[in-house]
């Protein structure tokens, strides 16, 4: 009887414990999304910016910069590091391996290639033209397209290092396409590309905003609906196939679902590293739990969270200069993957 009062007791210590980093986590990530509303280039008192965000039908300077810049920019920021960190949670179950990502993987780097494609040759010129979408449409195809060839491979392997290596062998390659074709287009091209390569969440447009909100987040609550799969997936897929799961169709949803949100998130602000491969860490290590139930909005609020900071600081910290998003992630990331990596010995808890 005191065994199963003390467990219950675990339980609910653990429960509030969650909670209050939900809370905090939630607080945090809302400060920082305000933060960016208010903090700009160009100084404006913060009641007339709260003003401006009551009033949309508000006219002048500040209200373009706020509606048409500012807003646009924090939500992308806020989505776009949710959706990342999700894509790497669910190829760090997929491969049950805590190194991997969006990035190490080199699927942003096959969403690159397509985007290149179409930045710098005549022929996607032409497409762009025919519909606003298509940078989407060829990053979603470019991360799948990488994804498949890695999985293929990896079939094949067992040992994580391997996948790693694959992984970036993958995005050399990519990356060597990409620079020939750098190579060989015009000079107005390239500097668009360029811009865009070095990952940014300024200039989106609400009509993108949408096409975040909309497909980003149908795929994230069909994710959250598969929480319990998941969690049976962590545990062999023998064991998930004895509770009824459809193995062939959820390893296709999985692969699907990671690079469909990767691709979407680098098609539109760039390549943004560090993202998927370091926040599904540090939520672990916030919740105290790998229950993909807890953890898939736990990395959702944690990567809205640490993106968000990592774009005020790229934008204000060298002021008017911005600073690629990149850089500044890779400086949370890196440091946090290594220390997790030599505590831990590398192993998927």
């Amino acid at each position: 009887m005191e065994a199963v009062f003390n467990a219950r007791l675990v339980t609910q210590t653990l429960a509030k414990r969650r909670n209050l980093v939900f809370l905090g986590l939630g607080l945090l990530t809302l400060a920082l999304m305000v933060t960016n509303l208010v903090v700009g280039s160009l100084p404006y008192p913060i009641e007339r910016i709260f003003y401006t965000l009551l009033h949309p039908q508000e006219s002048g300077d500040l209200a373009t910069i706020v509606w048409k810049i500012r807003v646009p920019r924090t939500l992308a920021a806020a989505l776009g590091g949710a959706y990342l960190a999700a894509s790497g949670l669910l190829l760090q179950v997929y491969f049950r391996n805590p190194i991997v990502g969006p990035y190490i993987l080199g699927i942003s780097s096959g969403a690159t290639l397509l985007v290149s494609i179409i930045m710098l040759t005549p022929f996607g010129f032409r497409l762009t033209h025919a519909t606003p979408f298509v940078t989407t449409i060829a990053g979603c195809l470019g991360a799948y397209a990488v994804m498949a060839l890695v999985v293929a491979i990896a079939a094949k392997v067992q040992r994580g290092a391997t996948l790693l290596i694959l992984g970036l062998m993958m995005g050399y390659l990519c990356s060597s396409v990409t620079s020939v074709l750098t190579a060989l287009a015009e000079k107005e091209k390239i500097k668009g590309f360029v811009l865009w390569g070095m990952g940014s969440f300024s200039g989106f447009k609400q009509v993108e905003i949408g096409i975040l909100i909309v497909f980003g987040g149908g795929l994230l609550i069909a994710v959250y609906l598969l929480s319990k799969p998941l969690n049976a997936f962590l545990l062999g897929e023998d064991y998930a196939a004895s509770l009824g799961v459809n193995i062939r169709r959820f390893r296709i949803f999985i692969l699907m679902a990671a690079s469909a949100l990767a691709g979407l998130v680098t098609s539109m602000a760039g390549p943004v590293a560090f993202i998927g491969l370091a926040v599904p860490h540090m939520a672990r290590l916030s919740f105290g739990t790998s229950d993909n139930r807890i953890l898939i909005p736990g990395v959702c609020l944690t990567g809205a969270a640490v993106t968000s900071l990592c774009d005020l600081i790229a934008r204000m910290w060298l002021n008017p200069v911005e600073l690629p998003i990149s850089a500044i992630t890779a400086f949370f990331g890196a440091p946090i993957v290594i220390g997790l990596l030599l505590k831990r010995g590398a192993r998927f808890s």
